[in-house]
């Protein structure tokens, strides 16, 4: 009996001992992380490329290649660099006077950050549960008009004013989500449609509020809410000369906020259960029509908080239909290029907000369309939607199952 058990000894202590650096260098090669900074940085290759072929340095200089190749190279370098020198210049730093108005560029990131991380949170939320939210956008707008009319109709305290505005401004949201929570778990109503329709049904809404004494301002003809009261207003965070203001803050507040939910509290696990498998979670005695509507609630009331912002932070003066500005889009490509996570919608909102903020500077320092950065952005969506590409071009392997 001894003898026969020797040899499974000696073979158990001859077998190799685990590669702990190669599985964690496969795991952070074939990781979700790296092929989101992969797909961002192809996404800049081929945005340089672009604007080598739209610039003209590079156009006269193409045709003498042969000849004077360093004529070319120096060309592409001056047409890539400065563009994007001037990308990074007008999101994060400008070398000015002061370093208050050299931090301006930053701090007009982060307001332009501030609204696509909460909306992102709200669309990551709902994919968390499998749910697709396209109804950022009419959430948004019900949330603006909602908290348009209490910082203009109400006339509260310091302090009170501005948290029952940002109340109604996420009741409002809320209340749009959950019309589509409550189809889908009472009906089966697709929330894909759903939402969709109902951005248009909060458009033409809120159009038709602007042309009412609801919201529109007194003895004009223009369909402009009235101005919100001061008392109403976000601080903002770096003093009057900068646009940042105290929504950033709420933003990461958000941004904890959904993350303890999936990650440490009982309601998250529902969530992630359903998101995972509906039947099973069912099976295992999860009200799934009740998570619909609770996730759904819970979406529109982060979009809400963008919706308030836009209307208590960056516009004081009334706002009109355009104050959603395409934020409830852009908080779908947030919420993928995020993985659906807190943290990563947290960095893509910030990436989206300095594209949005240096791309104006690239288009007055450099001549160069501002369209670029949207066929920056769409570029990243295409990539982030299509992981084996990436991993085909970077020649990564693809990860084992169950571990992407």
């Amino acid at each position: 009996m001894s003898d026969v058990q020797t040899p499974v000894r000696e073979q158990a202590h001859q077998e190799p001992p685990p590669d702990r650096a190669g599985a964690v260098l496969r795991a952070v090669t074939q990781g979700r992380v790296t092929t989101s900074l992969l797909a961002v940085l192809m996404a800049f290759v081929l945005g340089a490329l672009l604007v080598c072929l739209t610039d003209d340095r590079v156009a006269a200089a193409a045709p003498y290649f042969l000849r004077r190749p360093g004529d070319l190279v120096a060309a592409v370098g001056q047409a890539v660099g400065g563009a994007y020198l001037a990308l990074f210049q007008g999101a994060v730093w400008a070398p000015r006077d002061t370093f208050a108005a050299s931090i301006r560029p930053l701090t007009d990131s982060l307001m332009f950050a501030t609204p696509l991380i909460t909306a992102g949170l709200g669309v990551a939320l709902a994919f968390r549960v499998g749910m697709f939210n396209i109804g950022a956008r009419g959430q948004i707008l019900v949330a603006a008009a909602c908290a348009g009319w209490a910082s203009s109709s109400l006339h509260l305290p310091v302090g009170v004013h501005v948290a029952v505005a940002l109340a109604a401004g996420l009741a409002g949201g809320a209340l749009w989500g959950g019309i589509a929570g409550l189809l889908k778990a009472r009906t089966g109503a697709h929330e894909v449609i759903v939402t969709i329709m109902l951005n248009y049904v909060a458009f033409y809404l809120v159009s038709l509020l602007l042309r009412t004494p609801v919201l529109q301002v007194e003895g004009s003809a223009n369909p402009r809410s009235r101005p919100a009261d001061a008392t109403a207003v976000l601080p903002p965070l770096f003093g009057d000369a900068h646009t940042t203001h105290a929504g950033f803050v709420l933003a990461l507040l958000a941004v904890a906020g959904v993350w303890w939910l999936l990650d440490r509290s009982a309601l998250g696990f529902r969530f992630r259960a359903v998101g995972l498998n509906p039947r099973a979670a069912r099976v295992a005695g999860i009200d799934v029509e009740r998570v619909y509507l609770v996730v759904m609630v819970l979406a529109g009331a982060l979009a809400g908080l963008a919706g308030a912002g836009q209307v208590l932070g960056t516009v004081t003066t009334g706002f009109g239909v355009s104050i959603e500005a395409g934020i409830g889009f852009e908080a779908i490509t947030v919420a993928l290029l995020g993985r659906s996570r807190p943290l990563g919608v947290l960095l893509a909102g910030l990436l989206f907000g300095a594209f949005k903020a240096g791309g104006f500077a690239m288009q007055s320092m450099q001549a160069i369309p501002v369209d670029l950065v949207l066929v920056l952005q769409s570029l990243i969506v295409l990539f982030i939607a299509a992981p084996p590409l990436v991993r085909a071009l970077f020649r990564i392997p693809a990860p084992a199952r169950g571990q992407e």
